[in-house]
């Protein structure tokens, strides 16, 4: 029911799922008490509060999007995105060293992925939903042509460091929280954050090269605006350091569209089994 649900609404028009979706965001904003603290809450603590009203839209927005840019035919999504930047990534790909591509919670970070696939061969780590209903509508919709899914574990981790060996590109969301052993705590937006490891293991083991991506939601539906970005902090010392390095790149990635972030998102949570800085001293 849920996947014909998606199918259904992926043939209406981006603007008018946008629409849609300023509405129901707003609407879960009134009615949750819950979700509406924890995005006031984030958004304060990262100092943009001037873009709380706006952020709410957004949320609605990219939930309601997603039956268009998962279920609609790929020609017709990739219409709707635009691309900024690609120099840097044709570079890479063409040094045949693969690529490690970041990508934050931010704008459709879903037509990130498809628009690098449409390119070029793109692995990205995937962690299933909890809920079962929705395995098979995200997975058949994210495992595309050229876009490969690796599961987040050890063989998962094989499939993307094979990947960048064969000079590939591989695709990590660096702000989901991790799980236990998987991960540091380190400052996001001056909170401390756990954070995973993964992404500087993989380029110190292979050599790839780091680039930033995220798509900007134009307004009105007009599409997207796919962005890759240098990666410009050092991967030097500790994991900590390293993790702050890459928390850091994404805090000014988010900086340039700020209402585009998922503020909603736990990223403060503290994974089962893990103690969180100054309770282990305590």
């Amino acid at each position: 029911m849920l996947v014909s649900l998606f199918r259904l609404l992926s043939f209406l028009p981006l603007p008018v799922l946008h629409a849609m979706g300023v509405i129901v965001g707003w609407l879960v904003f009134l009615l949750s008490p819950s979700y509406r603290r924890r995005l006031r809450d984030n958004i304060t603590l990262a100092g943009h509060r001037a873009s709380l009203f706006k952020a709410v839209g957004e949320a609605g927005k990219g939930m309601f999007e997603l039956p268009f840019i998962w279920c609609a035919h790929p020609d017709r999504v990739l219409r709707t995105a635009r691309i900024v930047n690609w120099e840097l990534v044709q570079q890479a790909l063409d040094a045949h060293k693969g690529i490690v591509f970041l990508t934050p919670h931010l704008g459709c970070f879903e037509i990130s992925a498809q628009s690098v696939a449409h390119h070029a061969s793109l692995s990205v780590l995937y962690r299933p939903p909890r809920k079962a209903a929705l395995k098979p509508l995200i997975e058949g919709a994210r495992a595309r042509a050229n876009l490969h899914l690796a599961p987040a574990n050890l063989a998962g981790v094989r499939i993307l460091l094979k990947a960048l060996k064969n000079g590939q590109a591989i695709g990590l969301l660096p702000d989901q929280v991790p799980q236990n052993g998987e991960g540091v705590w380190a400052e996001f937006f001056g909170k401390p954050a756990y954070t995973m490891t993964l992404p500087a293991k993989l380029q110190q083991m292979s050599g790839a090269p780091i680039l930033l991506a995220y798509a900007e939601r134009l307004s009105w539906g007009r599409g997207f605006a796919v962005r890759f970005v240098p990666f410009e902090g050092e991967l030097d010392g500790s994991p900590e350091q390293q993790a702050r390095a890459i928390n850091a790149a994404m805090e000014q990635l988010i900086a340039h569209c700020p209402a585009q972030y998922i503020w909603s998102y736990n990223r403060y949570k503290t994974p089962p089994g893990v103690t969180r800085p100054g309770e282990a001293r305590a």
